[in-house]
């Protein structure tokens, strides 16, 4: 199954670019043995629209256009479910055993998602109870995705 990041904002911290791309670079070799990867991420600017509502939109817009190909949809929102590591590898699993040939992570802008987002999405992704910035939010959500990988391989990185 085909992973891809669809998010608000520009990782501009070095930082946060370079272990976004070490948790990427090994999610796609450990995750092509159970059919996860390869992960491919979109960045689109913040929107500058002069309301929260139409910023929301206009970021809506964006996100749902670049993945409405994307037939499983998940939205990280701070309401949304959260899962055990295992279990959400195991769900990964499962909706590519089902036939899913590609998921998309929508991450919101500072204003969070829009309405539009929330309606088209399968259901919502929570990382947690805390509040993150969405740099950092991306970097949770690809360790977490190479994580279910190494669940799924047996590999020893999960040893909880």
């Amino acid at each position: 199954m085909r992973l891809l990041i669809a998010a608000i904002g520009k990782l501009k911290d070095a930082e946060e670019r370079a272990i976004c791309a070490r948790y990427a670079k090994r999610l796609d070799a450990s995750g092509k043995s159970v059919g996860l990867g390869p992960l491919e991420i979109i960045e689109f600017p913040e929107s500058r629209a002069g309301n929260v509502d139409n910023r929301r939109r206009d970021e809506a817009d964006r996100l749902l256009q670049s993945v409405a190909a994307v037939p499983l949809k998940i939205a990280l929102n701070g309401r949304g479910r959260s899962y055990p590591s295992d279990v959400f590898a195991n769900l990964l699993k499962k909706k590519a055993d089902s036939g899913v040939k590609s998921c998309a992570f929508l991450i919101g802008g500072p204003d969070g998602h829009g309405s539009d987002v929330l309606d088209a999405c399968d259901f919502e992704l929570s990382l947690g109870a805390f509040t993150l910035p969405h740099g950092l939010a991306r970097v949770v959500l690809i360790e977490q995705l190479y994580r279910a990988a190494t669940i799924l391989t047996g590999h020893p990185y999960h040893r909880a």
